[in-house]
Parts: structure tokens; C-alpha cells; sequence
């Protein structure tokens, strides 16, 4: 499958704005095995001054990622186990970035079974740990540019996104209420319970 790169200039330079945008685009990743893709159906935005987002309290050596210039990758481990993607969304300097939480997987589906030791293709990249275990992402990744070709970068699909629907984000307990979700309404790879998937 031949695809190009998302450009900069195309990127909304507002973080709720991206996360939509980013409905329907591919997470591509090169791996020595090939090429490993999927279709974003699930985002979450982390704005500025969100204190839900790792930038609330300023820069970090940590976070330092979410402050570069927009479409920059921010990978950071979770719960002491698992990778998280989220793209950088803002000018350089003002942290704020997007969650990456579902991928419908398009290439090198085998690769991703045995990167996540199962075979169920719903269950590959549906939800963000899940994600990373898949297209093998670890902090190694931190920093990269997502706008070009490399081992990870974004790009556009020749399919329609579908309907994109809004609902408040998962598993948070700060700005908790705040509809900052996006994704594919009624895709069957779309993370979360039933109720927002819907």
C-alpha cells in the first residue's frame, strides 16, 4: 500500500481540533520486519491548561516532547507497563498533545499478533496500551518527527473517515467531564464500554 506522510501546514494548530482531524488518518510504523499501519479511530485531546495533560504543571525532561512543534510523537509509559502514543499539538513551547487510543489495523496484521501474542484482530490496537504493544512504540520513539517517513509517522488513507462522534475521555479523574474524545462512531475497533463506542 503506497501512502505519504501527513505535512505540518496541514495540521490544525489547536489541540481539540487535531485529535479530529486525526480521525481516519494511519499510524505507520517500519519495522525490520515491514510495515505495520492502521486506520486512528479513537483520539483523545489534552489542551492547554487541561489538568488532565502531563503539561499542567510545565515542562519536565519527561514531557518535554509535548512542547515541540505540532506532529511531534510523545511517548511516555503508563502505569509502569505500558507505551503511550500521543502526538505534540500545539506551537513550539505551549505543551498540549493528542492520545492516540485505537487503531483499526490495515498492514502487517501478523506482525501485530505476535507483537501482542494474540490472534483476535479487535483486540490488536483497540485502546492505547494495546496500541504501542502492537507497532512495538517505546520511548525510544519520544521526540520523533510524525511528519515524515521513519520509523513512525503519520499519514493519510484513501478511505472516507465515516461519521466522527464526541463523548467526555476514559479513565481520567481531573477535567473529567470535558467532551474531548473523538472517534468512529460504531467502528467495531473503537476502545471503551459500549455506551461510548456508540
Amino acid at each position: 500500500m503506497v501512502t505519504v506522510p501527513v505535512v505540518r501546514s496541514e495540521l490544525p494548530i489547536d489541540t481539540a481540533s487535531l485529535a479530529r482531524y486525526l480521525i481516519g488518518k494511519l499510524v505507520v510504523r517500519d519495522l525490520p520486519e515491514g510495515i505495520v499501519s492502521g486506520h486512528i479511530v479513537e483520539t483523545e485531546a489534552y489542551v492547554i491548561g487541561d489538568a488532565a495533560g502531563h503539561a499542567y504543571r510545565g515542562m519536565t525532561r519527561r514531557n518535554r516532547s509535548l512542547f515541540l512543534e505540532c506532529g511531534h510523537a510523545y511517548v511516555y509509559i503508563a502505569y509502569g507497563s505500558s507505551f503511550m502514543l500521543n502526538v505534540s499539538s500545539e506551537m513550539p513551547g505551549i505543551g498540549a498533545g493528542v492520545l492516540i487510543r485505537a487503531l483499526e489495523p490495515l498492514e502487517g496484521i501478523p506482525i501485530m499478533q505476535l507483537n501482542r501474542g494474540v490472534d483476535r484482530l479487535r483486540d490488536l490496537a483497540r485502546g492505547p496500551g494495546r496500541l504501542a504493544a502492537a507497532l512495538r512504540i517505546d520511548g525510544r520513539l519520544d521526540g520523533l518527527d510524525l511528519c515524515r517517513k521513519g520509523p513512525l509517522w503519520l499519514g493519510h488513507s484513501d478511505r472516507e473517515a465515516g461519521e466522527i462522534a464526541l463523548s467526555t475521555r476514559i479513565g481520567i479523574s481531573r477535567d473529567a467531564d470535558r467532551p474531548l474524545r473523538f472517534y468512529l462512531r460504531g467502528n467495531p475497533f473503537v476502545s471503551g464500554p459500549k455506551r461510548l463506542r456508540e
